[in-house]
């Protein structure tokens, strides 16, 4: 049920029994910290963490730039040197982790120079035909351009070297201590009971663990991310926490 990032397939399954799931994104937590929703996590039943991509900033192969550290020194120098571009919003995920380099590498967010696009394929074509200079987006999308030898990548937000993209190094092997996954999990409506939670965590549970799924992963170059429902309900506490402090250093608090 698309709509409104969400939103309408969301405030659906609020009325919903337990017979009904939803799959969910960052966009559960930062539509209500961007007072763009009145929903939020607390509002559902966390059933599962499913998958995740992570995050990466790419520059056109000709531009001149050696690597991560040679971008975030020019940041450093000046924030308003380089133009990032990114989709769909101010506030998505693709933005906060940005600002969260940013600011874990002493530069304030706010002065970051970020241009937002309505797809990543609209941001693909201004970083090749030369209007941004730093693209950020996830590896799936990346990877095509990247293959074709057409953009570099310098850094991804995942904890260790993705076995696919051996060459490109994480952030924190740079000095940059952050972990960002893009991820996906699934909901189900408030007030379910601990059986309806347990039995979701039984399918979940043997969902993540088939071949068939490993298999589904690999082909859509999503990333194992299973938690099951008591792991998910902290994890959304701590994300919401994380994007809290970003969107607030940022200036985008309502």
């Amino acid at each position: 049920m698309p709509g409104g990032g969400g939103e309408v397939g969301w405030q659906y399954l609020q009325r919903q029994d337990a017979h009904s799931t939803s799959v969910n994104s960052s966009l559960l937590l930062t539509n209500n910290l961007l007072g763009q929703s009145d929903l939020s996590y607390e509002d559902f039943t966390p059933i599962a963490m499913l998958l995740t991509e992570w995050i990466a900033w790419a520059t056109a192969s000709n531009a001149d730039v050696q690597d991560a550290d040679e971008l975030i020194t020019k940041l450093q120098d000046d924030p308003e040197s380089l133009i990032f571009g990114l989709s769909p919003a101010l506030g998505s995920g693709y933005h906060l982790s940005t600002s969260q380099i940013a600011m874990l590498s002493g530069v304030e967010p706010r002065d970051l120079q970020v241009l937002v696009y309505d797809s990543g394929g609209e941001a693909m074509n201004a970083l090749l035909g030369g209007h941004i200079d730093i693209l950020v987006n996830s590896m799936s999308v990346l990877s095509s351009q990247y293959e074709a030898g057409e953009i570099d990548i310098h850094a991804v937000t995942s904890p260790e070297r993705l076995e696919l993209f051996p060459d490109v190094p994480t952030w924190q092997e740079l000095g940059v201590d952050i972990e960002f996954p893009h991820w996906r999990g699934v909901m189900g409506p408030p007030d379910m009971s601990e059986e309806e939670i347990a039995q979701y965590d039984e399918w979940f549970g043997e969902m993540a663990e088939s071949e068939q799924w490993q298999r589904d992963l690999e082909s859509n170059m999503f990333f194992d991310f299973y938690m099951d429902s008591a792991e998910t309900k902290d994890f959304l506490e701590e994300q919401n926490e994380l994007f809290n402090d970003i969107i607030e250093s940022v200036g985008l608090m309502p």
